[in-house]
């Protein structure tokens, strides 16, 4: 059977209809896994393929999606189906046409209410998630764990740490690292999170807009975690208009101490970025961590 003989045939079963895909035609964008749209000129859907070994990266994908949707808080596409074929693993989500503006406030509104939800026993006071999944490619160890900080210092630090010394970034980065993993309680002083449900890779290319202006989040990285992960990540490569930022803080307003939280949380991305494409991301992770300390000190 052929790959698209086979994402048909799985479209079909999965929905209850029959469905026969023209062709799979190429969409840009990704640099993860190849992405395609796929119609038999009645419905249309968004196709990710990749690698069969990564057919659990795609599960995790789905999981994440169906979690966001349960909320009723801000859009995302909807998971299909998921399979192989060709010796490759896909991904079939809802296809949604996409653009680059809309309603930003509604978007930050939506945002706070998702970190509002209330999260069900028994894992409503504790963080992390049921399972491991991935930012980007790389792994992303979750479990649950009742200590915020022990597991921001252990499962995202720490983990990113060990990844970039296998990857030979080691000196100040590691030094510098390490004691900030170990003073890491002075960054929360006064600040006791509330666990969230996160959407965990909230960056600008992460977000669209229906014609309607309706806001959509998508490729997510759940865990349950401190609201101020997504706000930091939104702000570390731009891409959201100041009126999402406006509407977020009206709804729920940021503790003081976010100003210098957002470094740290954002250095977990930047160190994923240096293991991932290296470049000068391994010494702005250097840098960042040195600014952490000179908070602490």
């Amino acid at each position: 059977m052929t790959r698209v003989a086979a994402i048909s045939a799985a479209i079909g079963a999965a929905t209850g209809e029959p469905f026969v895909a023209d062709a799979l035609r190429p969409i840009g964008g990704g640099d993860i896994n190849q992405a395609f749209s796929v119609g038999n000129g009645a419905r249309r859907y968004f196709v990710k393929v990749n690698c069969a070994e990564r057919m659990p990266m795609f599960e995790a994908e789905a999981d994440a999606l169906r979690a966001l949707a349960a909320t009723h808080s801000v859009r995302v596409p909807q998971p299909v189906c998921s399979g192989t074929a060709a010796g490759q693993a896909f991904l079939v989500l809802e296809y949604l046409d996409l653009r680059g503006s809309g309603d930003a406030v509604r978007l930050g509104e939506q945002l706070a209410m998702l970190h509002r939800v209330p999260l069900a026993e028994p894992d409503q006071a504790r963080f992390g998630w049921a399972s491991d999944n991935w930012i980007g490619s790389t792994p992303q160890p979750n479990g649950w764990q009742e200590d915020w900080i022990a597991f921001w210092r252990d499962r995202r630090l720490g983990y990113q740490l060990a990844l970039a010394a296998e990857n030979g970034y080691g000196g100040a980065l590691q030094r510098d690292g390490e004691s900030l993993r170990a003073h890491l309680d002075a960054l929360f002083d006064g600040h006791t999170p509330l666990p969230s449900l996160l959407h965990g890779d909230l960056w600008g290319g992460n977000h669209g807009y229906l014609a309607d202006g309706e806001p959509v989040i998508f490729d997510p990285a759940v865990y349950v975690g401190d609201r101020e992960c997504d706000l930091a990540m939104s702000e570390l490569f731009g891409g959201f208009a100041p009126a999402f930022h406006a509407a977020y803080r009206e709804a729920w307003p940021l503790d003081a101490g976010y100003a210098v939280r957002k470094t740290l949380y954002n250095l977990y991305h930047i160190l994923n970025h240096a293991n991932l494409f290296g470049g000068g991301y391994a010494a702005q992770a250097a840098r960042m961590t040195a600014q952490l300390l000179a908070q602490i000190r």
